[in-house]
Parts: structure tokens; sequence; C-alpha cells
């Protein structure tokens, strides 16, 4: 049984179960925008911005979770060669989190040899809405758990139960 039908502003998909691939009604929820990240990010308790409005930095205790990153080289158009100017940064907890996120070749998430070894991933901001509302909110809420303290962690979840 369907969670939603057609008519309620759900899709056909195709999705990959075991070998064969079989169809479903995919929710289309409301697709993530920059001011989402933001939103979710000042939301969070013991938030700073260390950057600037441009370019903020969000931190909990003084360690940076979510941040919207200057133009680097390691980041490029393949086309043009132009370096990308919208990319936002978010802390995972682990490395498993993290390849689950960039080895998905329909995943937006990617990685920079940069950030090799680092425990966070890359998105543009202009493929933001290639993810929905509620996968922003997860990723920049588990990136502020990455890098809260444990007492704050445990504090936070324990006030969402």
């Amino acid at each position: 049984m369907e969670a939603c039908s057609k008519r309620e502003g759900c899709v056909q998909v195709d999705v990959a179960s075991s070998a064969l691939p079989r169809r479903r009604l995919v929710d289309m929820a409301r697709r993530a925008r920059v001011a989402d990240v933001h939103a979710a990010a000042t939301a969070m308790p013991h938030v700073t911005n260390a950057g600037s409005a441009a370019r903020p930095i969000y931190q909990v205790g003084s360690k940076s979770f979510v941040f919207f990153r200057t133009p680097r080289p390691d980041a490029v158009d393949p086309a043009t060669g132009e370096r990308y100017d919208d990319v936002i940064v978010f802390w995972v907890g682990s490395e498993a989190d993290k390849q689950a996120l960039v080895l998905d070749a329909e995943s937006p998430y990617f990685t920079t040899p940069h950030f090799d070894g680092h425990p966070s991933v890359l998105l543009r901001a202009s493929r933001i809405g290639e993810v929905d509302l509620q996968e922003i909110t997860e990723l920049v809420k588990e990136a502020w758990l990455a890098q809260a303290s444990r007492r704050r962690g445990e504090t936070w979840l324990a006030d969402q139960a």
C-alpha cells in the first residue's frame, strides 16, 4: 500500500530493488532551498556565525558544522574551469556517512581531494533543489551533532524525545 497517490502530488519513479527495478509512488516533498540551510543551522542551540552574512560559518562551541565556502581551485566546473562559488560544506558523523552520500551517482553531494579523510560532504547551492527540505534539515542536524560537545548533543537529543 502506497503512502500517497498521484493526485496528492506524488510521482512514479524507478527504484532498484534487488536485481529487478520496480515502480513505486514517491512523495514529492518540498524541494530544499539555501534559506533552509540557514534556518536549520540557526535553529540549533548554541550556534554562532563566525563568518559573514554572505558566507556564513555556522559553529557550535567554536567548531564549524556548516559553512559556505569561498571559491577554491579544487572545485571547478569541468566544462569551463571556473571555480564553483556556491559550495556548502556539511560535517558528517563518519567516513561511512560521507561515502553513503558521495558514492551515489544520482546524489548532488560530492567531495574533492582537499577533503580526503575529512568528515564532510560538499553540495553546490545551485543543486540544493535536488534534495528535499527534510533531507537538508536532517543533514544540518547531523552536522551539528557531529561537532557539538557530547553534553550538548545528549541534551538536545533528550529534548527532541
